[in-house]
This record gives C-alpha cells, structure tokens and sequence, in this order.
C-alpha cells in the first residue's frame, strides 16, 4: 500500500512494508585522544613505530592512521554503534555517507566517545552517564554511559536503539560498578522503552565465561536475545565458569571462515527484543575483521574486532504511526495495556481536552480501564463509538511555546465519518493514515506533561 512520508520539507510516496532487514556493525573504534610525542629516545627513527602518538599508545591502535580507513569501509551496513569515538571523530565521519548521524559529545575528558551512523531517520536522541564507575581503568575520567534513540525503519516501523560502554577492569570494584551500569540501562530500557522493539550494541567489557559479571543480567533484564548466542551458540550462552571463549588477535590473514572467526566470544555484543509491533530475528552475525584491516600491513584498524548482525524484521498485529509535536515531557505508550490480553481492546470512548494547545488525551476501552496522557487544563469534549464504528483517522498539527514543541491541535474521524476535536490548527500538521484497510486506533504513544507534547497513533485490526 502506497504511503506519504515527510522528511524534512519533502515528500516521498512509499509503499508501506509488513518485512524488511536491518544490517547492523558494532565497533570499538579506538580513538582514544592524544598529542604528537616524539618517541626518538624509546625507538630509533627507523622503527615503524616512531609516529605513534601517546594516545596510539594507550589504545593498542593508530587511530590517527586507521580510521580515516574506518570512515571508508561502513557504507555497506544500515545502523552503526561505535564506541571510544572521541579526538578522531573528523576523520571517522570524513568519507561516511550516511544521511543520519549523531553530533560528537567531544574529545576526552568531555566526551563518551558514543556515536550512531545510520540510513534511516530517528527521534529523541539522548546521552545518559553512568551513576557509578570505578578509577581502575580510567572509566572516571570521561563520561561514559549509554544513548538512546528511536529509529524509523519504515512509515509505521519503529525500534529503540541503544549504545553503550561500561566500566572496564577484571577487579571486584570493576564488576561492581559494570552491576550498576546494567541496572542502570535495564531500569531505562523498561521505563522509556516499555513496549518497544529494542537494539542493543555496545562494548559491555563483560563475557558470559566470566564469574560474578553481569552480562546475563543485561540480557535478561532487558528481555532480549544475543545475536552471537543466537547464530552460533544455538541460543545457549556459554558457561559461566572462569574459561573465556578467547581467540587470536588479530587473526592470521589466512583466516576468512566465519565459524572460526565467531567462534570466540567478545565483549562487543549485539542484543535484540521483540514487541507487539515489531518481530526481530538475527539471520546472521559476523565477525568483519577482513573488512577492517590496513590495505598494506594487513593489521586490525582497532584494537576490538568489528562485529555485523543482520536482523530480519516483520511487522506485529499492532502498527505506530508518523507522530506529531516535540522531545519534551515523559514518553507515554499505550503498548502494553493494548497488548495484555489476547485480543486487542477497543475504544468506546475518546475525550480531547483544549484550547489554544490540546491539554489531554483520555480514552475509555471495552475490556481496559481509561487510559489518560497529558494534564488537567483545557476544555473537555468526548464522543462515544457506536456497535462496529472505529476511529479510521488521526490529524494533528504541532506548534511552539515557551521553546518548547507541543501538539496544537488533534482531530480525529470515525468510521462513521464522525468528527472530534481540540485545540486550534497550524501550519505544521500531519494526517496520520492507517497502515492498511481495516486499521483502527487502538491507543496513542508520544511525549506529555502539563499538555500534550507529541501524539501518535497506535494502529490494530
């Protein structure tokens, strides 16, 4: 089925998908910063050695020489998480095309060094710091955490996507701190992604083979599945017993075959979850190490080995619109209250409280409790459905105040070809359309506070 989608000030007509695949590459890429050292007293100037900067020296790598190689060899993959992105990040971004990418936080100390590359446009881009870290590998000295973002697959395809990179070291205080990393991202990831699909990448510094850490405890506090589990482990991790499952660095060049190039595990991961809106499954996951390497020495651009999953995605019995309005408020999702029981509640009644903005969203169900987003103010209008009548349409318009975006108006259609509104128009407005014939709106999802701050439209048959 054909559909609109506005990006910026233009307009593309595109047929919505019910599948699709996403190419992922998850890359340490070892920019640590550093200054010119001349090295003439440790190495005589005939050593290969002789240009490697301070910070080349405390990464295992030559960022200043390896990544403007990076920068050319990540067009072939759909969504990139990188980490250690800090004082070379010019040259990581120099031959890149990706139409989507992530402004740099800074170089240490100021920045996290976490950045995204992708072909498809996202929405509420965040950079949270850990609340914990330990000095012992120099965590403390740069803000590390974890961002978050919600990409836009397609029209009405939607998935949360995380980076991260926790504290590092093999000490007790280490695995401590890595513990309050994961409760920290897990608290996050069932707070403001409730209901969601989910992509985790990022390097956890932690090993399932590793006594007392925490990686399953990411695992399945988020709920999710690992790619590398998944693909080459038959969905089992390995043993939690103290014998890492290591490999060679770097492998020899006459390695190429995946089986043994994934055969190790890393610390880089790769984590998925499924939602009511959207099926993920990891068709594939390689090791790129031959993609990755110096065109004359051969050697590893990075000190971590760069890390591909490809994920199949399908369409779920509940679909998200395009939404409407600003980053500000809480998020609010009705996804899992529409997604309790087996079938799908319906509205039978929908209130919009406003004015001059919309202040609020109420809506009573069939087999649900109200369910209400946004604040007190306004005023309020309702209409009931009668037998068999549907909400069918959604317009809504967006507009400034006090800085900040918030929804303006709200409109929506019935079956019946029943209006209800609130609030006043602008110029910025979108017609939220149903994904297919037979679509109706089952609840909202967005951004609220005192108002209504972002609106969109949660589809189902």
């Amino acid at each position: 089925m054909l559909r609109t989608w506005v990006i910026g000030s233009l307009l593309f007509t595109v047929e919505a998908a019910s599948s699709g695949s996403l190419r992922t590459l998850l890359y340490n890429v070892a920019g640590l910063p550093g200054t010119p050292l001349p090295l003439s007293p440790i190495f005589p100037s005939s050593s290969s050695f002789f240009r490697l900067t301070i910070s080349e020296l405390l990464s295992s790598s030559r960022p200043s020489r390896n990544t403007p190689y990076i920068s050319q060899r990540l067009a072939n993959y759909d969504l990139i998480n990188v980490q250690e992105d800090f004082n070379y990040h010019a040259a990581l971004y120099a031959s890149d095309a990706h139409p989507h990418r992530t402004p740099t936080s800074g170089g240490v100390p100021f920045g996290d060094g976490l950045n995204t590359l992708s072909n498809f446009p996202f929405m509420d881009f965040t950079r949270i710091g850990w609340t914990d870290c330990f000095i012992n590998s120099g965590d403390c000295l740069t803000p590390k955490g974890f961002t978050f973002m919600r990409v836009q697959l397609d029209p009405h395809v939607w998935v949360d996507v995380y980076n991260l990179h926790t504290d590092a070291g093999s000490q007790s205080e280490d695995r401590k701190a890595r513990r309050e990393n994961v409760a920290q991202i897990v608290k996050h990831i069932n707070t403001f992604s409730a209901g969601m699909p989910v992509v985790i990448m990022g390097d956890t510094n932690m090993r399932y083979t590793t006594i007392s850490d925490s990686a399953r405890a990411l695992v399945s506090g988020a709920a999710a599945t690992d790619a590398w589990v998944q693909t080459w482990k038959g969905g089992v991790a390995p043993a939690e017993d103290g014998v890492a499952l290591s490999c060679p660095f770097p492998f020899p060049s006459t390695v190429t075959d995946q089986a043994t190039l994934s055969a190790c595990e890393t610390v880089d991961k790769i984590l998925y979850r499924s939602s009511p809106v959207l099926t993920l499954n990891a068709t594939g996951m390689t090791n790129e190490h031959r993609v990755f390497v110096h065109p004359t020495t051969d050697d590893p651009l990075s000190d971590h080995y760069p890390l591909s999953a490809t994920l199949e995605w399908t369409v779920g019995n509940l679909r998200l619109s395009n939404v409407a309005g600003g980053p500000h408020g809480n998020h609010y999702n009705d996804i899992p209250a529409l997604s309790a029981s087996p079938t799908t509640p319906s509205i039978t009644t929908l209130t919009l409280s406003g004015g001059r903005r919309v202040d609020k969203i109420s809506a009573s169900f069939d087999s649900i409790g109200e369910i209400s987003h946004g604040g007190s103010g306004g005023e309020a209008t309702s209409i009931t459905l009668g037998a068999g009548e549907t909400i069918v349409g959604v317009y809504a318009c967006s507009g400034e105040k006090n800085g900040h975006t918030r929804v303006f108006y709200l409109r929506v259609t019935t079956s019946a070809d029943r209006t209800l509104e609130a609030g006043r128009t602008t110029d910025d407005c979108v017609n939220m359309e149903q994904p297919e014939s037979g679509f109706r709106v089952a609840g909202f999802w967005g951004r609220s506070g005192d108002e209504v701050d972002r609106v969109g439209v949660i589809w189902a048959k």
